[in-house]
C-alpha cells in the first residue's frame, strides 16, 4: 500500500513554484525562486554566470512562511563559488544541513539551476536572428548559447536536428532569451504546481509547468493497493519547437503498468529521458515521484 509521508493526516498536498530571471549584471543573471506548500514557503535568490559554468556568485535564502531552521538560510550563502552542474544537490544538502525546511530549500535551488538553462548572453546582433521566428535559426542559437544541450533530449539529438526542413515547426523562442536587454526584469518566468491527491483507492499525481517556452500538464494515477500506474497522460499546449519537441511526448505511455516503487525514479530515465526523450517530461515526472518518498 502506497502511503506518502506528505499525505499523513491529509488527502491532498500541493506545492507551488514561482521562478523568474532578471538581467541584473553585464555578465550574470539573478534567478529567484519562491517555493511553498501548506507547511512552509521559502524564497531563494542566486546571482550566477550563464553557460557553460553556471557559477554562483551570491546566494540568499529568505523564509516566507512556516518553520525553517536558522542554519538552513545561513548555510545557503555558502553556495557562492559553486557551479550549478553535477553534484549541486549534494553540495546544497551539505551546506543547508538536515534541519526543518532544508529539503524545500534544496529543491528551490534545483529550480534555480533549471532557470539558469533558459537564458544566456550572446551578442545582441546574433540574438536578433531569432526575431523572425525561424526555428532553425533559433535551434542554432540554442546549441551555441547552452553548451549542455546536445543530446540532452530528442530535439537536440541528431534525429531531432534531421527533422528541420522536413515538416512544419513552430518555435516559442525569442531574442531576449539569448541576449536580454540591459537591466531587463523577468526575462524568463515560470510557474509550476505539483499535487498529490488520494481518493477512491487511487492516488492522483498532477504536475504543471508554464513559462515563456513550455506548457506541460501531467496526470498520473496509481492504484493504491498494487502500486501500479493505471493512468499516464499529459497536455503540451506550448513547446520550444512544436513539431519536433512533440515527437518524444508519446513516450509517457511507457509509464502505464509501471510500479511506483523506490527504483522507478531511476527506471524512468530509459522511458522518458536521454537523447530519445524529453528533458522536461522527465524532470516533471521525477519530481512527482520524489514527493512519494
Amino acid at each position: 500500500m502506497i502511503a506518502p509521508a506528505l499525505l499523513r493526516g491529509r488527502d491532498r498536498y500541493e506545492r507551488v513554484m514561482e521562478g523568474w530571471t532578471d538581467n541584473t549584471h553585464p555578465d550574470a543573471f539573478t534567478h529567484t525562486v519562491r517555493l511553498g506548500d501548506d507547511d512552509r514557503a521559502v524564497e531563494v535568490s542566486v546571482v550566477a554566470l550563464p553557460s557553460p559554468t553556471y557559477e554562483i556568485r551570491e546566494a540568499q535564502c529568505r523564509v516566507v512562511r512556516g518553520e525553517v531552521a536558522p542554519a538552513v538560510a545561513k548555510g545557503f550563502v555558502r553556495l557562492a563559488g559553486t557551479q550549478m552542474v553535477g553534484g549541486l544537490t549534494r553540495r546544497a544538502a551539505e551546506v543547508t544541513g538536515g534541519g526543518a525546511g532544508a529539503a524545500l530549500v534544496v529543491d528551490a535551488l534545483v529550480e534555480v539551476g533549471r532557470l539558469a538553462r533558459q537564458v544566456t548572453k550572446l551578442p545582441r546582433e546574433r540574438a536578433l536572428r531569432a526575431a523572425g521566428g525561424d526555428p532553425w535559426e533559433c535551434w542554432q542559437l540554442d546549441t551555441t548559447g547552452w553548451m549542455d544541450l546536445p543530446n540532452s533530449c530528442f530535439t537536440y539529438s541528431d534525429a531531432g536536428r534531421a527533422l528541420f526542413g522536413t515538416r512544419t515547426v513552430a518555435t516559442a523562442m525569442q531574442p531576449d532569451l539569448y541576449s536580454p536587454r540591459p537591466g531587463q526584469r523577468r526575462v524568463f518566468e515560470r510557474r509550476k504546481v505539483a499535487r498529490l491527491e488520494r481518493g477512491a483507492g487511487r492516488l492522483a499525481l498532477f504536475h504543471s509547468m508554464h513559462d515563456n517556452a513550455h506548457g506541460f500538464e501531467l496526470t498520473y494515477e496509481i492504484d493504491l493497493t498494487s502500486g501500479r500506474i493505471i493512468r499516464a497522460e499529459h497536455l503540451t499546449p506550448k513547446l520550444p519547437y512544436m513539431g519536433i519537441c512533440s515527437e518524444p511526448q508519446r513516450k509517457i505511455q511507457a509509464m502505464l503498468g509501471e510500479t511506483a516503487d523506490a527504483g522507478l525514479r531511476k527506471r524512468i530515465q530509459a522511458h522518458l529521458g536521454g537523447a530519445a526523450g524529453c528533458a522536461q517530461l522527465y524532470d516533471l515526472t521525477a519530481d512527482l515521484l520524489k514527493l512519494l518518498t
